[in-house]
């Protein structure tokens, strides 16, 4: 049986921790920001983590992570 591909867009877009959590990027913070205040932007920075209704299919797209 041949081995299982890893969906490379999301392997771009997460990554797993060591505690078996998913990293992801914040959204919303790459264009249009003069009309967002100082503080959603800010608010935006850093990551975040994968809520556990969308877990199941990040965990699909990346079957080695």
């Amino acid at each position: 049986m041949p081995k299982m591909k890893t969906k490379k867009a999301a392997a771009k877009r997460f990554e797993a921790r060591a505690s078996g959590s998913i990293k992801r990027g914040q959204a919303f913070k790459r264009h249009i920001l003069t009309k967002k205040t100082t503080k959603s932007k800010r608010q935006l920075r850093g990551s975040a983590e994968v809520h556990p209704s969308n877990l199941g299919h990040v965990r699909a797209m990346l079957p080695y992570a």
